[in-house]
């Protein structure tokens, strides 16, 4: 489904990516990891289209997309989250999911001006998508809740119910888990392994290791801006290379 050839990408003189490929699967849960500054965040950007690679491709179902704007790229049903919580505090629950299927609106800003019936009709269909994607994440209960009253972790369950409200077939998670607890970050793996039954493709950038290692069914580590491995997590978690770039030191130094 995704394709990743050789994308580079440097800032001033800096190689923040250079030369990464991996290919996701359809119905994949692929993990992409790293220590800090390894890469991962510049890498997910130059998928989403917030970055556009200096060299190498990004293609999604066989269409090149990395010379795409961001919103084109979710014309292709593909929907991300991002690693700071970015709600709009004011709004309902509701409204703040909504925002995701407007992507999906073919009304004119004339028809929303005078509520035309076709204008009323998608406005409806949007708010039932919406609250969809909220019981998928257990909070319809909370629909009617200003967003920003919510504890953080329910925070992060309206960012990927609006994410799924894109009805997307590829969800890139932007580390989800970041400023979770361990009951918190448990739940959103249940989570997580649940939204493949549903046909959505994952990729998921993040530091908890345990959820990682959980989820995935492959896993890419990146290091100063480079691929050094790539398997399944049981290979990932024995690989010597990336022993070394976590813990400083070679699996063996102590022989």
């Amino acid at each position: 489904m995704l394709e990743v050839r050789g994308i580079a990408k440097s800032f001033g003189g800096v190689h923040a990516v250079e030369d990464v490929s991996f290919t996701v699967t359809e119905g994949m849960i692929f993990g992409l990891i790293g220590p800090n500054g390894a890469g991962k965040t510049t890498t997910f950007n130059m998928i989403s289209g917030l970055l556009r690679p200096d060299a190498g491709e990004v293609r999604f179902a066989a269409t090149r997309i990395d010379r795409l704007a961001p919103h084109r790229r979710a014309g292709f049903a593909i929907a991300r989250t991002f690693q700071h919580v970015q709600l709009m505090p004011e709004a309902s629950v509701l409204e703040n999911v909504m925002t995701g299927a407007h992507l999906r609106g073919r009304s004119s800003m004339l028809g929303a001006i005078l509520r035309l019936p076709g204008q009323r009709r998608e406005e409806a269909t949007i708010r039932d998508i919406a609250r969809a994607a909220l019981r998928r994440v257990g909070l319809a209960k909370l629909a009617d809740m200003r967003a920003g009253e919510l504890a953080y972790g329910l925070q992060r369950r309206v960012e990927v119910a609006r994410a799924l409200a894109m009805q997307p077939r590829l969800l890139l998670l932007d580390e989800p888990a970041a400023g979770l607890n361990d009951a918190e970050t448990a739940a959103l793996g249940t989570l997580i392994r649940s939204l493949r039954q549903d046909g959505v493709t994952i990729l998921l950038v993040e530091h908890a290791m345990a959820l990682v290692m959980g989820v995935s069914d492959r896993i890419v580590v990146l290091d100063f801006g480079r691929k050094i491995a790539e398997g399944t997590p049981e290979e990932i978690r024995c690989d010597p290379a990336v022993i070394e770039a976590y813990l400083g030191v070679p699996d063996d130094a102590d022989a």
